[in-house]
C-alpha cells in the first residue's frame, strides 16, 4: 500500500486544520533551506529563492519525503561540485563560487515542483492514478542529482571523457561528455535518492527500481542532448537539464 500523507483532502472538502499546520511547517522547512543553502554558498540570492518556492511546494504538495529528496539532492550536488574544484577551474569548467543561480535551480527542480502542485491542487482528478505523480517526483529529483553528480565527478576524476554520439575522446567538461567514473557516481547518486524517496514513504518498494531506472534514461538523454543540440547552441544547459528531468518523470510513467 502505498504511504503518503493524504490527510489534508477528504470527501467533503480541504481540512483546514491539517493544510494550515502543513504550510506552517512548510513554511519553516522552507526558510530552514534557504537559509542553510545560500549559507554554504550553494546558490545565489536568486538561487534561493527558487529553491525555497520548490521546497516549499514539495511539501506541501506531498509532505516530508519529498522535502527528504529534495536536501539530499542538494546535498550531493554541494558536495560533489567541490570535489576536485582547484583541477576544474584549470579546466575553465568549475560552477561560480556563488552557487547556483535562480535558472538552474528551476532547471534541475521544475519539473517535480510542478509534479508535486499538480499532485497537491488537483488531488481530487488525479487521486486514481497518484503513484504517476509521485514517481514523477521521485524519477525527477533522482534524475537532477544523477546528472549533476556525474558532470562533477567526472569532472573531477575522469582521466577518460567520450563524446557520447560518436565515441570519440573529448577534453573532460565537454557538452556530450561521458566518463565511466562519471556515469557510475550518476547511477549511486539516482539510487541514493530514489532510496530517500522510498524511506521517506513517497513511494512503494516495488517501485525504486523504476525510478531509478527513469532517472539513468534521463541522464542518457542529457549527454545526448548536450551532444546534439547544447554543442550547436540550439539549447543552452538549464533548457537539457530540464528537457533531461522531464524525460525521466515522463519515463517512469512508461514503465508502471
Amino acid at each position: 500500500m502505498l504511504h503518503t500523507d493524504l490527510t489534508i483532502f477528504n470527501l467533503t472538502g480541504v481540512d483546514l486544520t491539517s493544510l494550515a499546520d502543513r504550510w506552517a511547517i512548510g513554511g519553516l522547512l522552507t526558510l530552514f533551506f534557504a537559509a542553510l543553502a545560500r549559507w554554504v554558498r550553494g546558490v545565489t540570492n536568486a538561487g534561493a529563492v527558487a529553491g525555497a518556492v520548490s521546497c516549499f511546494v514539495l511539501y506541501v504538495g506531498t509532505g516530508p519525503g519529498a522535502f527528504a529528496a529534495l536536501i539530499t539532492v542538494f546535498g550531493l550536488a554541494w558536495i560533489t561540485t567541490r570535489l576536485g574544484y582547484r583541477r576544474k577551474q584549470k579546466l575553465g569548467i568549475a560552477e561560480r563560487r556563488e552557487g547556483r543561480n535562480a535558472s538552474q535551480v528551476f532547471a534541475n527542480l521544475g519539473v517535480a515542483t510542478v509534479c508535486a502542485a499538480i499532485y497537491a491542487f488537483g488531488h481530487s482528478k488525479f487521486a486514481h492514478n497518484e503513484i504517476v505523480l509521485l514517481l514523477a517526483i521521485s524519477a525527477a529529483l533522482s534524475e537532477a542529482a544523477a546528472d549533476t553528480v556525474a558532470s562533477e565527478v567526472g569532472q573531477a576524476f575522469g582521466e577518460k571523457a567520450r563524446l557520447i554520439t560518436n565515441w570519440k575522446s573529448v577534453p573532460a567538461g565537454t557538452n556530450g561528455a561521458v566518463s565511466l567514473t562519471g556515469t557510475l557516481a550518476g547511477i549511486v547518486a539516482a539510487g541514493i535518492v530514489s532510496s530517500v524517496c522510498l524511506v521517506g514513504g513517497l513511494l512503494p518498494r516495488r517501485w525504486q527500481a523504476v525510478s531509478v531506472g527513469a532517472a539513468i534514461l534521463g541522464m542518457v538523454v542529457d549527454s545526448f542532448l548536450g551532444a546534439w543540440l547544447e554543442r550547436r547552441g540550439l539549447l543552452n544547459n538549464d533548457a537539457v537539464n530540464f528537457l533531461s528531468t522531464l524525460v525521466a518523470a515522463v519515463a517512469s510513467s512508461w514503465l508502471t
